[in-house]
C-alpha cells in the first residue's frame, strides 16, 4: 500500500471529480485499463474504459510495515473482464495499480497512485466478482534465506538450476479428455512429464497451464482441467518434470552440481535411533 503523504492542489479544491483508475496486467501478457467513471479516459497515452461497476472496499493505509491487503469489487465486463475468463482463473495473480486522478482533466493532472501489488484468487458472484488484493509488503512476510531440505529447491529450467529446457519442451495435440486424464496424438518418453507442466496453446483454455502428475508416454493425468475446455483435437506445449531428488538430478539431467538441496543431511529421526541419542 501507499501513504499519501502530500496531497496535490487539485485534490485540495472544494469540489473534487474522482475517478479511480485501475491497471490490470495478466500473467500471460494481456494488460486492462479500467476507471469508475462513466466515460473512457486517457491517462499517460493510455486508454481506461469505463466500467463504473469498478470500485475499491475496505481500503486502509499506513505507513506501518505489516503485510496488508485491500478486497477490491467489480462488475463483470463482457468487453475488458469476461467471466469465462474469470471462470478460468486468467485473472488470478494480476499484479494490480489502483490510481485515482481528476475525470475532468486526467491528462492535466498526474494520478495519484493508491495502492499496487497482485490479485489473489478471483471469485466471481454472480454479475459481480471480489478478489483481494496482497500488497507489496506482503513479501517480507517470506523467510529471509532458504531452508533445509533433502529435495532440490529450484524449478526444472530456472536460474539456479540451469537446465537447457528447449530439448524437454514437445509440442503436441490431445486428442481426448476423460476426467483430469488426457490423451495424446503422439507419445512422449514414459514418465518423463511427472511433475511437468501441460500449457494449452490454442482453443477455449488457450494461455492456461496444467500441472501433470503422471504419464505413460500416451496418456497424462493432471493435477486439474481448466473449467472451460477446448474444441479437440487442441494443441498444447508438454514442458518435462522433475521430482526434485539428487538420484533424478545426476542420473537424468546430469546436473547434479547445480542440485539446490541437501540430500545428505541427517534427519530429526537420527535422534531416535540410538538410546539417550
Amino acid at each position: 500500500m501507499v501513504m499519501l503523504t502530500a496531497a496535490p492542489d487539485w485534490l485540495r479544491e472544494e469540489l473534487v471529480t474522482l475517478a479511480w483508475c485501475w491497471r490490470l496486467a495478466r500473467r500471460d501478457g494481456v494488460v486492462v485499463g479500467l476507471t469508475s467513471h462513466d466515460r473512457d479516459l486517457v491517462i499517460d497515452g493510455t486508454p481506461y474504459r469505463a466500467a463504473p461497476g469498478m470500485k475499491p472496499s475496505a481500503l486502509e493505509t499506513s505507513d506501518s510495515l505489516e503485510v496488508e491487503t485491500m478486497d477490491l469489487e467489480g462488475a463483470v465486463s463482457s468487453v475488458a473482464i469476461a467471466a469465462a475468463d474469470l471462470d478460468a482463473g486468467r485473472w488470478d495473480g494480476a499484479e494490480l495499480l489502483l490510481m485515482v486522478t481528476d475525470w475532468r482533466a486526467p491528462e492535466a493532472e498526474a494520478p495519484i497512485v493508491v495502492a499496487r501489488g497482485e490479485l489473489g484468487a478471483v471469485e466471481r458472484r454472480g454479475a459481480a466478482f471480489a478478489a483481494e488484493l496482497q500488497g507489496v509488503l506482503r513479501r517480507l512476510d517470506g523467510p529471509a534465506c532458504p531452508a533445509t531440505s533433502p529435495s532440490c529447491r529450484a524449478a526444472l529450467g530456472d536460474r539456479a538450476c540451469r537446465v537447457d529446457l528447449a530439448p524437454l519442451t514437445h509440442v503436441r495435440r490431445v486428442v481426448a479428455i476423460e476426467g483430469r486424464s488426457v490423451t495424446l496424438d503422439a507419445p512422449v518418453a514414459a514418465g518423463s512429464m511427472a511433475f511437468g507442466e501441460l500449457l494449452w496453446i490454442e482453443g477455449a483454455a488457450c494461455g492456461l497451464a496444467s500441472p501433470v502428475i503422471a504419464d505413460d508416454g500416451t496418456a497424462l493425468q493432471l493435477a486439474e482441467v481448466p473449467a472451460v475446455l477446448p474444441a479437440l483435437p487442441a494443441r498444447v506445449r508438454l514442458t518435462e518434470g522433475c521430482d526434485k531428488q539428487l538420484a533424478t538430478c545426476r542420473a537424468r539431467f546430469g546436473n547434479a552440481v547445480n542440485f539446490r538441496g541437501e540430500a545428505h543431511l541427517p534427519g530429526n529421526d537420527l535422534l531416535t535411533r540410538y538410546p539417550g541419542g
